[in-house]
């Protein structure tokens, strides 16, 4: 089975579209949304339509912690993500706030697990961005959902942590669009990036397709129209840095 794997959309409408259509030119057969669906971007309504639509088909969902600030967004927090989270509130219907509300943290399919952020603890927000913290995870993985893979978001960067012969995990930078082995016997975890918001200083939008059959994930850039999303950033009112970002990625 190859599923997609889309991470950190951010409320960008543009980047989400060409990612769904260069992995359904890939053949997927199944959908992974790994949570922070909504924040920063301009078009929160239209990518929870088709988040809903994907869920409806049979998609795995997951909530992130700019979902869960968007249900309830913090008070009297001046941050830039706050702000996002106030406005992306009430852009939101009543239905959409509820999906939002419903998603879980994990989802589980035999040894793989998927998560927004870490295994460890999933909605304290851990990151993933260290050996260490993939340490972390993945011995929560198996711990607690007896996982011996690990896919997740939320560092908005893409790389693969595996245990060799030793006890630690190694990192690995994956080259894209070049399969990267991932056999099962090895115990790994995989960051796959975001969609809406790389943080690599490249604007291509990132996902990964995971062929579990094949036992390899193929980690994809894909241009988009970043330009246009970050005019749907500026006409919702919401911080310039935001719209900025997205070509400079970062």
């Amino acid at each position: 089975m190859k599923i997609a794997l889309l991470s950190d959309i951010h409320a960008n409408l543009q980047a989400l579209n060409a990612c769904m259509a260069h992995a359904k030119a890939q053949g997927i057969d199944r959908w992974a949304l790994l949570g922070d669906l909504v924040g920063y971007g301009g078009n929160p309504k239209e990518v929870m339509d088709i988040a809903m639509q994907l869920a409806d088909a049979g998609a795995w969902i997951l909530q992130g912690n700019h979902d869960e600030m968007a249900i309830k967004p913090p008070e009297g927090d001046g941050s830039m993500g706050s702000s996002s989270a106030l406005w992306t509130h009430a852009q939101l219907s009543a239905t959409q706030l509820g999906f939002l509300k419903s998603l879980p943290f994990t989802a589980l399919s035999g040894p793989l697990l998927l998560v927004h952020a870490s295994a460890y603890v999933p909605e304290r927000w851990h990151y993933v961005d260290s050996e260490r913290a993939a340490d972390l995870c993945a011995d929560h993985a198996l711990q607690t959902y007896d996982a011996r893979h690990v896919v997740v978001g939320h560092v908005h960067q893409q790389s693969v942590y595996y245990r060799g012969t030793g006890h630690s995990m190694m990192r690995f930078e994956p080259t894209a669009d070049v399969p990267v082995p991932m056999p099962s016997h090895r115990r790994w975890v995989a960051t796959v990036g975001s969609v809406g918001q790389p943080r690599d200083h490249k604007p291509e939008a990132m996902y990964a397709i995971y062929d579990d059959v094949a036992g390899r994930m193929t980690f994809h850039r894909v241009a988009y129209d970043h330009a246009s999303a970050a005019l749907a950033i500026r006409a919702a009112g919401l911080p310039e840095f935001f719209a900025e970002r997205l070509a400079q990625g970062r």
